[in-house]
């Protein structure tokens, strides 16, 4: 009669896992099927496409191919239209044919499925949290990560999108717990599970090549444990080049074991050997030799230059200021506007456990905290300042984190269990508080949702994602005229959606030579998406030909993202902006 408990134990267990499941499930479904094509969608989707259908992975090259093969997989059943390449510079190609792609078909129904593939990858997450928590901490500090992660708000805002972010920080998170299973009972089989692991994080995202230093310096820590050092560095140290060499070929194996990038002798625009020049010798030279020796496929290593290149471009903008360049400080605020107030009261509780020894400073502190210090160094040099999602890898790893910490102290003294739990109830209503527009999540200690877009921006606040809102609102008010600043111009269609509003100039339709004739003086309502009433892509003063409308109380403000001024505006700037300026 013993095992009776246990038994319920583990009934209620996979009960209470199931019902979070579905509420992420829910919240993921929910909020998507209201938004149209954010930003790098159709970019991606249309990419994907091109891999199951040519084998060409010439098109979107700066994303490895695990996320975008999953997430089109279902499309492969459908009819579709597609359109015929120009064979211009790679980037233009992909954006101009994916935004093709798209609306030539049924745009609505290619977002419902790819984002539903997609989104099996959030939920792997989950059940990766879970399970790595479980085993490092206890069941219920399993149920409180879990919890904290279902409720978080951005990886609700990117969990059904078809990008590589989610799915990056889940197989980060995988590698570093099958790693951890593996050192503590070493075998054959289990290492081959770190070895696919390892694989599945390069494929899904060109960062994912941090987790090889992560794994080496995990793997220096766990030689240093143990007394007999010298027969178990070698053992440890051959395990992790076992591991490397598995990763190698499961990434591959995602290329088809092909070097070149297009099939048929098609080239990349511009070529490889072109493209690396742009980039600083040391830069290049690692590209260049791994091409020469062929280490790894064509397509990848192009990314690999691009993200370089494309991060000397970028500028930030934190706190309302526009940088020329990257900033230091840019993670570090966006992290503390962007998580909730209960989950950052639950971390500095975690941060004063831990350092009173009330949790271990074992293996699994180590295992939890050496992957996201590791990948914070980097993020916060590499000059990529776009978005929190960047960032959710470091997350994932906290969650772990705070759940087994604060299941440490309410083992010390039960009341610390009511403590705990008004937090994730804090943490809870937060997120849902913001429901269904979780991109531009901002918590309460920065004024909300309402107000990101004042200190932050890009996909922080957003991404272009409105368009069916915005069509909504102008049926509402019977506009059958208006002029539009759309931050994902060019790369998506709002006529799609029968928005009669005509389009201004942004720097996207300049990068893509889209002609837009502008009178100097026009009538409202002018609709400006958040992003580019920011002045954050124009750069600050009069360099921003929109920077007037930041003086203005909005009539209307759709779903956080677009704001909506009536009346008549001079806009010279915007008028004498040409195609190919």
């Amino acid at each position: 009669m013993a095992p009776l408990p246990e038994k319920r134990h583990a009934a209620y267990e996979l009960a209470g896992v199931c019902l979070l499941l579905i509420v992420l499930s829910l919240q993921l479904f929910l909020s998507v099927r209201r938004e149209s094509q954010t930003w790098d969608e159709g970019d991606h989707i249309f990419a994907g496409y091109r891999m199951w259908t040519h084998g060409d992975y010439g098109l979107n090259p700066e994303h490895p191919p695990l996320l975008k093969l999953l997430a089109t997989t279902p499309l492969l059943s459908m009819q579709l239209k597609t359109p015929t390449l120009e064979e211009r510079f790679f980037k233009e190609d992909a954006f101009l044919r994916g935004k093709e792609f798209l609306y030539q078909n049924d745009a609505d129904k290619i977002l419902a499925r790819t984002r539903t593939a997609a989104a099996v990858l959030a939920l792997l997450t989950a059940l990766v949290v879970f399970f790595a928590t479980k085993e490092m901490f206890g069941r219920g500090a399993a149920f409180i990560a879990l919890t904290l992660l279902v409720f978080d708000p951005n990886l609700l805002a990117h969990g059904a999108l078809i990008t590589n972010d989610v799915g990056f920080a889940c197989f980060m998170l995988l590698s570093v717990y099958l790693f951890y299973r593996f050192v503590k009972a070493p075998s054959a089989m289990r290492l081959f599970m770190v070895g696919v692991s390892v694989g599945l994080t390069l494929a899904v995202k060109h960062t994912g090549v941090l987790i090889l230093p992560v794994l080496f310096l995990l793997a220096v820590c766990e030689i240093i444990r143990v007394n007999n050092r010298r027969r178990h560095a070698l053992k440890t140290l051959g395990s992790f080049v076992l591991i490397i060499l598995i990763g190698w070929v499961v990434l591959w194996s995602f290329y088809k074991f092909r070097y070149d990038a297009r099939p048929n002798g098609l080239q990349l625009n511009p070529p490889l050997a072109e493209y690396v020049k742009r980039l600083q010798p040391h830069e290049a030279w690692p590209i260049t030799t791994m091409a020469r020796l062929r280490l790894l496929p064509e397509s990848y290593l192009y990314g690999m230059a691009d993200i370089k290149l494309t991060a000397n471009y970028y500028t930030s903008y934190v706190l309302g200021k526009v940088y020329a360049h990257s900033v230091w400080f840019y993670f570090p605020i966006t992290f503390l506007i962007k998580s909730t107030v209960g989950f950052l009261a639950l971390l500095l509780l975690s941060l004063i456990v831990i350092g009173m020894r009330r949790l271990s400073w074992g293996r699994e502190i180590l295992f939890l905290l050496v992957p996201p210090l590791v990948y914070l160094i980097v993020a916060l040099t590499v000059g990529m300042n776009i978005g929190v999602r960047h960032v959710l890898i470091v997350y994932v790893f906290l969650y772990v984190i705070v759940g087994g910490a604060a299941w440490a102290i309410i083992e010390t003294k039960r009341k610390w269990m009511y403590a705990v739990a008004v937090l994730l109830l804090l943490h809870m209503a937060s997120s849902l508080n913001t429901y269904p527009n979780y991109i531009a999540y901002g918590n309460e200690l920065w004024g909300g949702s309402s107000q990101t877009h004042k200190h932050l921006t890009d996909s922080n606040a957003d991404w272009g994602e409105q368009l069916k809102s915005v069509k909504q609102y102008l049926d509402h008010r019977g506009v059958k005229e208006c002029w539009f600043v759309y931050f994902a111009a060019g790369v998506a269609e709002p006529s799609y959606y029968g928005i009669p509003c005509k389009p201004l100039p942004t720097v996207n339709t300049l990068w893509l030579n889209l002609p837009i004739e502008v009178p100097k003086s026009i009538n409202g309502p002018v609709l400006i998406s958040a992003s580019n009433l920011s002045g954050f892509e124009f750069g600050p003063g009069p360099l921003d030909p929109y920077g007037q409308f930041r003086l203005l109380t909005p009539t209307a403000v759709i779903d956080r993202g677009v704001f909506v001024f009536d009346g008549t505006f001079e806009l010279p700037l915007a008028a004498a902006i040409r195609k190919g300026q």
